[in-house]
């Protein structure tokens, strides 16, 4: 929080000298990290959050006295903790309106409090507390952070000479310090993510250009530098070799220059350009980062002007590089989307009135007619940088061979070239021109519309182009799709549709026949056709398109050219046709991101759902309704590929697309199912689809197209059925149309992984009702899935665990798993690092726990260390799922208090837990505890590590599961010594007398024992009536739970003793 608030944060600027946080998604970002950290850290690093910071953090707070809870004194307005420092000063206070928070501990605490105002809080914290680590550590450890290598020797020199207790504290000062000076890194990090996605100049440009600048420093007179150095000879893995603290500043490297002509200069490239800075040297130095000069294009641009020996002599100099074929290796370097990055959008005439800027046209004269010719700037023209398009303009109309070109077709396939933006990039090898950009101008769009959910699929990967080494390696194909290409580019209507033909005669499912059309500019020509009114070549066009979108790279290149906003636009054609491969070609297209995006802000998902509108299950179909079914099958085949992005399953819904995909549901057609159903299990993730499916009555086709032939097909209806029987009302609906046993069937083909994962995982979720758990047994399911948790993918395995984990709910399936020797199996997966399946690993071992028999083979096994260890896990969800498969485990072993104590740590481990934030894992280790507080020993040891205040701390919940595994532990904890007093003094008495409100009765069972163990107490008696506790325990003697009646009976006898006992000692004294 140090260096990142200091360097990385953009701080507005005020005349007190005390800025505000600027409101950007910067800023956003980071204040998100930090609380994210501040919210872990009680829970992460339970030591550290004790420790008393050095002043106070102090700011102006919202929040006022009610807001608070019962482990607070509050008074009128004021605020003060319970713990307190060794000065007796509350480590939080409220004084209206301003807060003092003395340690971390306290600190996370009042962000939960805040609730939906935390960020708003932790920025006022920020913004008040300029340098929060000199509150925290000091300003020796402050000055540290703000060191680049802090290294322990330096620590360990602050806490030299101090006593043992000073030297436990400078300990946790140091951990506390590591802490802080890792969360700086990240944010930095962080910081330098976003920025690089932000930048307009890309870090390997300047590197090309630098080596180029160094060919140019050769000996002798003709040289036109001497030399080109860079100050640090270290590149981070973003490309740059900045210090990370300037980088989010935009800078990339620093050079020194040593000119011919003169002094040496020190220059900064940055993503705005070159400039000259105040003299950086080499790597380390912290001053001369300052501009000195203006910011110029690039480094050649800054040394034309700086030296003019340079700028004589680039001009002179012939340069040996070679240009290259159009046939050889083009390499695609990805350029930023300035619509996605939010810079504004420049025209095709400013940008080649730019490039032409840049280039400096030089006049020569025309050997052949005398007349002057605009060429490019020799280094361009050498270095390869000449744009295709631009030779074909330097072309003399006149020159053609005088046949008017026909129509309107025509003019629009040569004028669509001009209102389209390109861009260039150098490669990284020089010489070689970059892959040509061209996109259609759009509007401004809402920031909604670019926004994407977390849970959709990332970017799909780029792929490395494999071309050959020479011209030679290149097939024939090759050469004649590009003379074919040049056709198109220049033939009338009729000689452009007879090349379409006679492309779509080789095969484009190859990939050096997809990269020759793109490498001779042919994606800008088929893009420019669907702009024509002629529908011969829209088809041809869109058939070509519809193979060659397969390749990665082209889709990408597609979606550049701004080609998606032609094909939405098609849709809405009236020729069928068309629109069938219209739609095909989105479903290849839209395989990434930014693609799913763009169909959605052109209006084409709604125009895709009109698609599905046919009569898909008549038997005998007219020429015309055959053509609907078809388009139907290819608006389903786009809506499968758009469905991944959540934005666009909410579009679909809203766009009434359910009830359409639930009528071609029921097509006998696999073709058109496999699409409908794989759109309907990406949907299936959102509740109100799973409700839709329902209600469409959708169970019925998906339970009967699992006994389709059709291994796809068969994979998507059971990873729809996954999904939706998350719901009740699913898992009785398959039960009900036979489901179970064609999802049981499916487990024999176990070489299909993917049909295995989404067969065991629908197997699973409806494991979750006991009565489909008695069917699947008859179908021998138990077996089969045993028999799977070997040599299986992680996919697999998490829902065959689950599986396993509802199938041990039932006792003799317990005895199966252990025949079937899955018990060692299970154990076994317990050593491994996905989450999800250690969750599911755990269940299934404390379900198979409550078994004697198994428990034996468990213990046997090691495997109650391994649970045991699990607790260390990051995951709340691992940890709560380990504490619970300990209860049975402990409860169930052998010799439990001999278990528990031979491993070393484990009961400090348990009390430890105490300390977190997440409600499931508080209540998972109070049931742990109330199982290890049976044995004497035990709970001697928990009480030694001070689980009674604690446990005391927890009891203000008003979490109904929480509360009954609180008052059980505490029930179990007053049989040693003093714990019964403690308990009272901690307040926990009166917390639990709330807990007889609950409408949950084993809430009122628990609550009872423990204020019955709690009334052997005299003052927690006393406590206990003034609180009011009589009246409900006398109406819970009623009950029909025995248990409840005997506590509830035994709590008011010993209130009623005291009472008596006191009577008797005010009569006789």
């Amino acid at each position: 929080m140090g260096v990142s608030l200091s360097r990385a944060a953009q701080w507005t600027t005020a005349s007190s000298g005390t800025g505000k946080l600027e409101l950007t998604p910067m800023n956003t970002s980071l204040l998100k990290e930090i609380l994210c950290f501040v919210e872990q850290f009680s829970s992460q690093h339970p030591q550290e959050a004790e420790h008393v910071f050095k002043e106070p953090l102090q700011w102006s707070t919202t929040l006022v006295a009610s807001d608070f809870k019962t482990d607070y004194d509050i008074s009128d307005s004021d605020v003060r903790s319970h713990e307190k420092d060794s000065e007796g000063r509350p480590l939080l206070q409220l004084s209206p309106p301003t807060v003092y928070v003395r340690s971390f501990s306290q600190l996370s605490k009042f962000v939960h409090l805040a609730d939906d105002k935390k960020l708003e809080e932790l920025r006022a914290c920020l913004e008040e507390n300029r340098q929060p680590v000199v509150n925290i550590l000091g300003p020796s450890f402050a000055s540290l952070l703000e060191k680049e290598g802090a290294n322990t020797d330096e620590l360990s020199l602050i806490g030299e000479g101090e006593d043992e207790d000073q030297g436990r504290d400078s300990e946790v000062k140091v951990r506390l310090f590591l802490l802080l000076q890792n969360l700086d890194t990240q944010l930095l990090s962080k910081c330098l993510k976003e920025i690089s996605e932000q930048v307009r100049l890309d870090p390997t440009a300047a590197k090309n250009e630098v080596e180029l600048l160094r060919r140019f420093c050769s000996e002798g007179e003709t040289r036109a530098l001497k030399s080109v150095r860079y100050t640090s000879d270290y590149e981070f893995s973003n490309g740059c070799r900045a210090p990370p603290w300037r980088q989010v500043h935009g800078e990339m490297c620093y050079l020194v220059i040593e000119p011919c002509d003169t002094e040496t200069l020190y220059v900064t490239c940055s993503t705005a350009g070159a400039f000259l800075n105040g003299g950086i040297k080499q790597d380390g130095e912290e001053s001369g980062y300052e501009g000195t000069s203006i910011m110029y294009q690039d480094l050649v641009t800054l040394l034309n002007s700086r030296s003019p020996h340079f700028a004589e002599n680039i001009n002179k100099q012939d340069f040996a590089v070679q240009e290259l074929p159009s046939t050889q290796k083009i390499q695609h370097v990805e350029s930023v989307d300035a619509e996605e990055q939010g810079q504004p959008q420049r025209s095709c005439e400013q940008q080649e009135k730019n490039v032409h800027e840049k280039a400096g046209q030089q006049h020569t004269p025309n050997k052949a007619g005398g007349k002057k010719k605009y060429e490019p700037y020799t280094r361009w023209k050498n270095l390869g940088l000449v744009s295709p398009c631009g030779k074909a303009e330097e072309k003399n109309p006149s020159k053609s061979s005088g046949k008017e070109r026909s129509g309107e077709m025509q003019k629009k396939k040569l004028g669509a070239k001009s209102k389209m933006k390109a861009e260039f990039s150098v490669s990284s090898l020089p010489g070689r021109l970059s892959s040509q950009k061209i996109r259609n101008p759009a509007g401004a769009v809402p920031a909604d519309v670019f926004s994407e959910s977390s849970s959709e699929s990332e970017e799909e990967e780029e792929q490395p182009e494999r071309r050959p080494e020479s011209n030679t390696d290149l097939p024939s194909e090759y050469w004649q799709i590009q003379k074919l290409v040049k056709y198109l580019k220049g033939g009338d209507q009729t000689a452009t549709v007879l090349t379409l033909c006679a492309m779509m005669d080789f095969n484009l499912m190859q990939e050096t026949c997809q990269l020759a059309i793109r490498d001779v500019g042919g994606l800008e020509v088929l893009i420019n056709l669907l702009d024509t009114d002629e529908v011969k070549c829209k088809i041809g066009s869109l058939k070509i398109l519809r193979k060659i979108s397969h390749n990665v790279q082209i889709r990408r290149t597609i979606v550049d050219m701004g080609g998606l906003r032609s094909i939405v636009k098609i849709l809405d054609s009236p020729d069928k046709d068309l629109k069938a491969l219209a739609a095909e070609t989105i479903a290849n297209v839209a395989r990434f991101r930014r693609a799913r995006r763009t169909v959605r802000q052109y209006g084409g998902i709604k125009k895709l759902v009109k698609l599905l509108e046919c009569v898909p299950n008549l038997a005998n179909l007219t020429a015309n309704q055959v053509k609907d079914v078809e388009v139907a099958r290819c608006g389903a085949l786009a809506l499968w590929s758009c469905s991944k992005s959540t934005k666009n399953k909410e579009a679909i819904r809203k766009a009434e697309g359910i009830p359409l995909l639930g009528c071609l549901l029921k097509s006998p057609h696999e073709n058109m199912l496999i699409p409908v159903v794989g759109t309907l299990q990406e949907c299936a993730s959102e509740e109100s689809y799973r409700i839709a499916i329902q209600k469409e009555g959708m169970i019925r086709d998906l339970v009967k197209n699992l006994s389709s032939d059709n291994d796809e097909l068969q994979m998507h209806c059971a990873s729809a059925i996954f999904k939706c029987a998350e719901d009740q009302q699913t898992r009785v609906l398959v039960h009900k149309y036979k489901g179970l046993q064609p999802l049981v069937s499916l487990l024999s083909k176990a070489g299909n992984k993917q049909l295995l994962a989404a067969a065991t995982g629908a197997i699973w979720k409806c494991s979750i009702s006991v009565e489909n758990v008695a069917k699947l047994q008859e179908y021998k399911a138990l077996d089969t899935l045993v028999g799977l948790l070997t040599d299986q993918p992680e996919e697999v395995l998490v829902n065959v665990v689950g599986a396993l984990g509802e199938f041990a709910q039932i006792p003799a399936n317990k005895a199966t798993i252990r025949k079937c020797g899955g018990i060692k199996l299970l154990v076994n997966l317990l050593t491994g690092t996905n989450q999800a399946l250690l969750v599911n690993v755990t269940k299934a071992v404390g379900a198979c726990a409550t078994d004697k028999d198994n428990m034996a083979i468990i213990d046997q096994l090691d495997g109650v260390r391994l649970v045991w260890s699990l607790l260390k896990n990051p995951s709340a969800d691992v940890q709560s799922s380990a504490a619970w498969a300990l209860c049975p485990c402990i409860e169930n072993a052998k010799d439990a208090g001999e278990m528990v104590r031979s491993l070393v740590g484990g009961l400090e481990l348990i009390v430890n837990l105490l300390k977190s934030a997440n409600n499931e894992v508080l209540a998972s280790i109070c049931a742990a505890i109330s199982k290890i507080a049976k044995d004497k020993e035990n709970l001697a040891v928990l009480t030694d590590h001070g689980v009674v205040p604690l446990l005391a701390k927890l009891t203000n919940t008003t979490d109904d599961r929480l509360r009954r595994h609180l008052a059980e532990a505490i029930s179990h904890c007053c049989m040693w010594g003093s714990n019964r007093a403690s308990f009272g003094e901690a307040g926990a008495v009166a917390s639990l007398v709330r807990y007889l409100k609950s409408k949950e009765r084993p809430v009122h069972q628990s609550t009872a024992m423990a204020l019955y163990q709690l009334s052997k107490d005299p003052n927690n008696c006393i406590t206990m009536h003034g609180k009011g506790v009589v009246k409900p325990l006398i109406h819970f003697i009623g009950s029909e739970d025995e248990m409840l009646q005997e506590a509830s009976a035994g709590c008011v006898r010993n209130i009623r003793l005291l009472a008596l006992a006191n009577t008797k000692a005010r009569l006789f004294h």
